[in-house]
């Protein structure tokens, strides 16, 4: 009987303990949205925007050496819609390029230039491993201060809030609204994210890969593979 009331004592302080965490997270979730919501815009607005540095397109799975998903080539028409229509002169793909066989950045470019978008003008951040890691190493190696992200809307919020307490001016343009398979396991993991992230912007931690600068102003194909 003793073990008993010890282990319903445990479950007890263990639900507690998931039921806080959870409202905290809830809380963190609405206070992040509030704060961006402003920031998000479409195609129109960011027209009137001035000095923008780069769009930053986030990485999403691949299919192959070629091939984007559906969900990153929605945020690569975007994009380069967006490239197209605005005066923002260059386009900073982030994504995760970690091994040999698993590349989304150079995937990202090759679609880009096929639409006409020249190789100058598209760098490639190939240690994007997390949205939190693509915004630091868009400011501190890329030098960015003013961007445009784009994604889905549903991670656009957590995009935004983490450029901004990372210092820059950033403003979020979704890619086309479409509900993806496996989306509902997505929504988890964004609102279990940006608990996460929110945290992780007040200490800052380095990201796993930081380099050398390299000039967003500058050439592009400064960041293609070397042979």
């Amino acid at each position: 009987m003793k073990i008993l009331r010890v282990l319903k004592r445990i479950v007890a302080v263990v639900m507690i303990m998931c039921v806080t965490a959870a409202v905290l997270f809830a809380g963190i979730n609405i206070y992040v949205k509030h704060k961006v919501k402003d920031k998000i815009i479409d195609v129109e607005a960011a027209k009137e925007l001035d000095d923008v540095d780069c769009i930053i397109v986030l990485g999403a799975s691949v299919i192959d050496s070629d091939t984007p998903s559906l969900m990153l080539k929605d945020r690569l028409e975007k994009g380069i819609e967006l490239y197209y229509e605005t005066d923002i002169p260059k386009l900073l793909m982030s994504g995760d390029h970690g091994g040999v066989y698993y590349d989304e950045v150079n995937v990202m470019k090759n679609y880009a230039i096929k639409k006409g978008v020249p190789s100058s003008d598209i760098f490639m951040d190939h240690a994007g491993f997390s949205t939190y890691e693509s915004m630091y190493r868009a400011k501190e190696i890329f030098g960015a201060k003013k961007v445009i992200i784009v994604t889905q809307e549903y991670h656009l919020t957590r995009a935004i809030y983490i450029a901004e307490a990372l210092g820059l001016e950033a403003y979020g343009v979704p890619a086309e609204d479409v509900r993806y398979a496996g989306q509902t396991g997505r929504d988890v993991r964004e609102f279990l994210a940006i608990g996460k992230d929110f945290f992780s912007v007040i200490f800052k931690p380095e990201p796993s890969m930081l380099g050398m600068p390299i000039d967003i102003s500058g050439d592009g194909d400064v960041t293609n593979d070397r042979d």
